[in-house]
């Protein structure tokens, strides 16, 4: 064992890995997920939830997964055998999630590329059109094209190891993404906008729809759902119950301050999910009225579009920005859930780094194209246990996020809560001699509050109870 602590790279300080870890958690999931979430349930209520889950039950998961990786020192794969030998099965639970996750977020990751490239080469305008984004979609080669591109550029910073790939390219892409977030946010607040009706609406206002609670006609129901939305949304923000934070937290080193690392790797997220909704309910609320904000998934790839051209010459420069910084944010998360995949194979089967990387690059090529191909040669519609029609891409979607990850999530809460009990989290967290603050808190999170929540969300999610 000691033998394989020596080997195992590690991040070079605090620094690099609050960034890295971050850098896992802004992905798409903020830019594209949490605006949506935010408009459609009622703004500032869906933020105020938001954030009381991030601080409470965000909190306690995330602190429990980075001790798990950094206490055994291993990935996913293999960690939960060695907190316990008889729950090494979770391990292969929470190593599938990410494995069904890379194929479908590397094809998004491509349609981000092919944004970004339509835009840097002035064709902006013709993104506006209702049917270009379908018609890319069903497009056979197209989309194959740009998801290798992107599996490419996550498979060369994985390629690369801990140090000169994944800490080196979170220091330089972070900090670039948070200037054009905050850019893009204030932008937004600027804008005005007179429609036919002649009604004219402005960013600030759609400003006050994001961030002021409106509890008119609100049910206790209503609340239950916006409350589930919410943590349904932080385990996409804060890489949770997909392995990610336990191989991130293997390659901490013993003299870090955990608690403080978690804090600031919260503060982050939260802050650039909060900004990234900044950017766009205002911009769509200015442009499309209320109507605009129930797009949906869509909002990214078919309304900002529009919202772009209204902008004018501004419209096409601001769409290389967003399309850029959105292109960051997708690497850095899906370099992430690579990450957690060519650990388990180098800690499990032995393989060196590059070899891992090959391997895991090869099998996501293949489900990639699949993928892809969702929406041409493999397409059906399938009901979902939820009511939602899918496809390839959506029951992927649906299986890792709505099934495995409150399930993987739930189960941790069981093995650390009353099987391993909270101590040894607790053990880690102060190993290096540092205080571990809201200590009470994570002990009443993980032993009821969390499994109960997680609970109620998976049978939700899995169809067996509706709200």
């Amino acid at each position: 064992m000691d033998l394989h602590h020596q080997k195992r790279s590690s991040f070079t300080g605090s620094l690099g890995f609050v960034l890295a870890a971050a850098g896992s958690a802004v992905g798409l999931g903020n830019i594209w997920r949490f605006p949506y979430l935010a408009a459609k349930d009622g703004g500032g209520v869906f933020l105020l939830c938001y954030i009381v889950l991030a601080l409470t039950f965000g909190f306690a998961l995330l602190t429990t997964e980075l001790a798990i990786g950094r206490k055994t020192a291993q990935s996913p794969l293999t960690a939960y055998k060695v907190i316990n030998r008889n729950w090494g099965w979770l391990g292969m639970i929470a190593c599938l999630v990410p494995t069904i996750i890379l194929p479908y977020y590397c094809a998004i990751g491509g349609w981000v590329l092919k944004y970004l490239c339509t835009y840097i080469t002035g064709g902006g305008s013709a993104a506006v059109a209702d049917t270009y984004f379908t018609s890319f979609i069903t497009s056979q080669w197209s989309p194959i094209l740009w998801f290798v591109i992107f599996l490419g550029a996550t498979a060369f910073v994985v390629y690369r190891g801990v140090n000169k790939g994944i800490e080196n390219y979170s220091k330089i892409l972070l900090p670039v993404l948070l200037v054009l977030i905050i850019g893009i946010a204030f932008f937004s607040l600027t804008l005005t906008h007179t429609d036919e009706n002649g009604m004219t609406r402005t960013g600030l206002e759609g400003l006050a729809v994001y961030v002021i609670p409106d509890f008119t006609g609100m049910t206790i129901k209503k609340f239950f759902i916006i409350l589930m939305d919410a943590m349904g949304q932080l385990f996409f923000s804060i890489s949770v119950a997909m392995g990610i934070m336990v191989a991130y937290g293997s390659y901490v080193k013993k003299d870090t301050n955990l608690g403080r690392s978690v804090n600031q790797i919260e503060i982050f997220d939260s802050l650039v999910a909060f900004l990234a909704g900044m950017m766009i309910v205002p911009a769509v609320f200015t442009f499309m009225g209320p109507e605009g904000m129930s797009a949906g998934p869509g909002l990214m790839f078919v309304s900002l579009p529009k919202v772009f051209a209204s902008m004018g010459f501004a419209g096409n420069i601001i769409g290389v920005l967003f399309f850029l910084m959105v292109t960051f944010a997708a690497v850095t998360s899906s370099v992430s859930v690579m990450e957690a995949i060519v650990s388990s194979a180098m800690d499990r089967f032995k393989f060196t780094r590059k070899k891992s990387t090959v391997v895991v690059g090869i099998i996501t090529l293949i489900a990639g194209i699949v993928v892809c191909l969702g929406y041409n040669l493999f397409y059906f519609e399938l009901t979902l246990p939820n009511g939602a029609t899918a496809q390839i891409l959506d029951v992927l979607d649906y299986l890792s996020n709505n099934c495995l990850m409150p399930l993987v999530g739930f189960l941790t809460c069981i093995l650390i809560g009353w099987v391993a009990k909270p101590k040894c989290i607790i053990d880690e967290m102060t190993s290096s001699g540092h205080k571990f603050g809201r200590q009470r808190l994570y002990v009443v999170m993980m032993k009821f509050v969390a499994p109960v929540l997680l609970f109620i969300l998976l049978i939700q999610s899995v169809g067996i109870f509706k709200l």
